[in-house]
């Protein structure tokens, strides 16, 4: 087999990082198991980093809304009668329930509790309560929805639950805005609602498989047919990754490759780099943008426990009803679900791996680049990741505080 890999793997391109001997090993293995670590990541991985709601375009209408859940948080982004959206804790300041029960949909006149009955107008502000004379005075501001901090970027709905020193999302994309741009992500319409996948593995086994193409000419048959010789993937850098795949040359022998390959049409606004090309953005830590000439989507792991992860995605698109157009977003999908249905079984051996005494950690190739500058990035912003052996019992946040004290900057 390690014949085969050095026969199919892509040629090292300028784009791929030389790693040293000191840099070929992954996280150590105890903090894909670790409960307190988890609790760390929880706060400053998902409550202080950007986290992806969706797409302005799933809510068009005043009323509309969106819901997003993470490690405990609760975040509602709604369209205004002004048509402006924002973004809130779906929390009732009356006794905390949600103040929407489903994931989307759309409140006609106010957004109202479905416990006492509570309502909001669409600003936050609170616009009353049953038998207000049972209550203290309540004021519509003081007493409104919890507002979240968000941010739009090329309509795509960002929230953060706590401040943090993680730059805008704008500034993190800005090196990528240059090609990112051509695709017109805010003019996008949905085109599937949002999927869901829980898998049995700590949240970073599904990132490690992700953050390098090194396993896609053995992994993964389609994706070798469609791009698979002249893959590249850039290293994470100021919170971001970049990997590119022009199609290859020639007839394919898949057959779902072999005509999306023949029936995607030509798509004007994109340079012709990328008119035949799979382009695939991260956004540190846990969201990928999937940029294709018929499509843009995107998929995002949240922790349920330390060995449980929800995978989420959606996929978007301009307004195009044509034949050929509509063909050529279905057979990506379909490849795509072949491929996730692939990597789902390589995360799950890999977690199962970690578990084993034979398994004596990572020894990473210079085409898993990515894992490492991914790993780096984690142990910048919890450097408790960069212990060998697992502190005892109860230390872990300690440990971890007084490495932040003498650290540098955790961006940059």
């Amino acid at each position: 087999m390690a014949d085969n890999h050095a026969m199919l793997a892509p040629s090292l391109s300028p784009a791929v990082t030389i790693l040293g001997d000191d840099e070929r090993s992954g996280l150590p293995w105890w903090t894909y198991f670790n409960k307190e670590l988890l609790e760390i990541e929880k706060e400053l991985l998902f409550r202080r980093c950007w986290q992806l709601v969706g797409h302005i375009n799933d809510i068009p209408e005043p009323g509309d809304y969106l819901t997003l859940d993470v490690v405990g948080e609760r975040a509602i982004a709604v369209r205004g009668k002004d048509g402006q959206v924002r973004c809130f804790h779906n929390v009732c300041r009356h006794r905390g329930s949600r103040v929407v029960a489903d994931s989307r949909g759309n409140c006609k006149a106010a957004i109202t509790c479905p416990f006492h009955g509570w309502s909001y107008n669409f600003d936050g502000t609170l616009r009353g309560a049953p038998k207000s004379r049972s209550l203290p005075k309540l004021d519509p501001q003081e007493h409104g929805l919890v507002p979240v901090e968000f941010e739009v970027w090329e309509g795509l709905i960002f929230v953060r639950f706590a401040p943090s020193e993680q730059p805008s999302v704008a500034a993190m994309m800005a090196p990528h805005m240059a090609e990112v741009g051509r695709y017109r992500i805010a003019e996008m319409k949905p085109l599937t609602g949002y999927d869901s996948e829980e898998m049995p593995v700590n949240w970073k086994a599904v990132r490690d498989v992700d953050n390098e193409g090194y396993h896609v000419p053995i992994a993964h048959p389609s994706l070798q047919d469609l791009y698979g010789r002249s893959y590249i993937d850039e290293a994470h850098h100021f919170g971001t990754s970049r990997s590119f795949a022009p199609f290859n040359e020639g007839e394919s022998w898949q057959g779902s490759v072999r005509h999306y390959k023949k029936i995607l049409p030509k798509v004007a606004h994109l340079p012709q780099p990328n008119q035949r090309a799979w382009l695939y953005i991260g956004l540190f830590p846990n969201t990928v943008l999937m940029l294709y000439p018929d499509q843009v989507g995107f998929y995002q792991e949240f922790p349920l426990g330390v060995g449980r992860t929800l995978q989420r995605n959606a996929a978007y698109g301009l307004p195009d009803q044509s034949r050929e157009m509509k063909l050529a977003r279905y057979l990506p999908r379909r490849i795509d679900r072949v491929t996730s249905r692939e990597d789902t079984q390589l995360i799950i051996w890999s977690w199962e791996s970690m578990q084993s005494s034979g398994f004596a950690g990572m020894i990473l190739s210079d085409l898993e680049a990515g894992v490492r500058s991914y790993h780096d990035q984690l142990r910048t912003l919890i450097p408790v990741f960069n212990l060998e052996d697992e502190p005892a019992p109860g230390a872990v946040e300690t440990i971890n505080a007084t490495l932040m004290k003498a650290r540098g900057a955790a961006w940059g």
